[in-house]
């Protein structure tokens, strides 16, 4: 492994998912595909709700989606309910991505049509689906496919379909950022709001876009989600942490401009395997997110240099240049290490 690969960000996530596994075989004594199969079968969920997570702070700071967790659950009864009415699962999933969507239109018209910070509005957009999914749950019978179960559960040769399907979105995602207007848009109006503004670049569309896809991501993945477990109200509680741990981890800069697809895999492998690490343990849920937590605290400390404050400024000073579109096009080979 060469030094130019190591300063590349989005390996630590890897590195770290490694490292723990060879803990959980030094400790289990069990096989090591067979931890590794588990592993690449739970990861792609997290990595869904992680890539729009990550497409929203890449828009800049005071990004963030905090509604990713009820969205999960909202459109997880919604994707069982549709599903068991129609008899097609593709309807299903299609109702779930749409409840995403429909809950990130809520977040939109909050932020840019009555200029709330972006945390309040989705979190207020969260509330408003919590709610939502309580009452569909009360008395709530439909059951998953259990077709779609199983072809979420299918691994041949020990990788999971999923698994491949997600690693193709997750390519999608990279020529998105790399080789179209709106990513090399976004990574611009992540550097620099006011210099993507002067270059005349839509930034209202693009961060309405954004949310929206955030939105149709969860959506997706409580779909998914509802099928391979069960619909629950908590069944997307964790992944709020854990999707902004997986984008810091992977190397997406918190303050945004810079996007990392590939490094949510990595993070979410450390997550997942982290998290069979910790139970292999006997370590409490609380104890899991303390963990969790400092994780994220230590690599925002370890990247505080790319975003310290100028002193007679007071704004942020990062190493990536002023951003046009220009500019993020020829940046974009770095910001997206696809």
């Amino acid at each position: 492994m060469t030094l130019r690969t190591l300063a590349r960000p989005w390996i630590w996530g890897f590195v770290a998912a490694t490292l723990v596994w060879v803990l959980i075989l030094a400790i289990s004594n069990q096989g090591g595909g067979q931890t590794v199969s588990l592993a690449l079968s739970l990861a792609p969920y997290l990595v869904i709700v992680g890539l729009g997570q990550m497409l929203v702070i890449t828009a800049g700071p005071g990004n963030i989606d905090v509604s990713v967790a009820p969205i999960i659950s909202l459109a997880g009864f919604v994707a069982v309910a549709a599903t068991a009415s129609t008899g097609s699962v593709a309807v299903g999933i299609l109702a779930g991505v749409g409840t995403g969507l429909a809950v990130a239109a809520i977040s939109v018209l909050a932020i840019l049509g009555l200029s709330i910070p972006p945390i309040i509005a989705t979190l207020a957009a969260g509330l408003i689906a919590s709610s939502l999914t309580l009452s569909l749950a009360d008395g709530f019978t439909a059951m998953p496919d259990d077709g779609l179960r199983r072809l979420l559960n299918l691994r041949p040769a020990g990788v999971p379909v999923l698994a491949v399907a997600v690693a193709v979105l997750t390519a999608l995602i990279v020529a998105l950022l790399s080789r179209t207007t709106y990513g090399r848009s976004l990574l611009a109006v992540g550097q620099s709001r006011p210099a993507a503004e002067r270059a005349g670049i839509p930034v209202a569309r693009i961060i309405g876009a954004t949310y929206l896809a955030s939105g149709a991501l969860a959506g997706l993945a409580g779909a998914l989600l509802a099928a391979y477990i069960a619909p629950s109200p908590d069944l997307g509680t964790r992944y709020l942490l854990d999707s902004v741990a997986v984008v810091v981890i992977g190397g997406t800069l918190i303050s945004g401009g810079r996007a990392v697809p590939v490094g949510i895999w990595g993070s979410a492998l450390f997550f997942i395997l982290l998290d069979g690490l910790v139970n292999l343990v006997g370590w409490s849920t609380a104890a899991q997110n303390l963990l969790k937590g400092g994780l994220v605290l230590f690599v925002l400390f370890l990247a505080g240099g790319g975003t310290r404050r100028d002193a007679t400024t007071s704004r942020p000073r990062r190493r990536a240049r002023p951003a046009t579109v220009a500019t993020a096009a020829t940046t974009t080979g770095d910001n997206t290490h696809g």
